[in-house]
């Protein structure tokens, strides 16, 4: 049986595809609004090898939608669209939760 629900710990680690086809990374984290318990966005981390080089990219959660054949997630994003807008390369410094107009980007606090 297809469930709607699915847990945290299986959203962690899945991958996400853009719009062209092309893996643009996996989702590192979620982040939830505090006062109403819904995901605001996912964190989706892009390359690296062996723990450096990886970025991390804010992707609204509503432009996610989870392919069941594919097992993974997809988004009309594409992997430019995310490198021209914020982000966070090895634990730089990056307000998650900053939600001023320092970080305005078309596909960014659209929520």
């Amino acid at each position: 049986m297809v469930h709607t629900l699915v847990p945290s710990d299986r959203v962690e680690a899945a991958s996400v595809y853009g719009r062209d086809g092309d893996k643009i990374g996996t989702i590192e984290r979620l982040m939830l609004e505090k006062t109403t318990g819904m995901v605001a966005y996912a964190v989706v981390k892009w390359g690296g090898f062996l723990g450096t080089g990886q970025h991390h990219y804010p992707v609204p959660w509503s432009s996610l939608k989870y392919n069941l054949a594919r097992r993974a997630y997809e988004t009309t994003l594409t992997l430019e669209e995310l490198r021209n807008g914020p982000s966070e390369l090895d634990g730089e410094a990056f307000d998650w939760g900053d939600r001023s107009p320092v970080y305005r980007h078309p596909q960014y606090w659209t929520v």
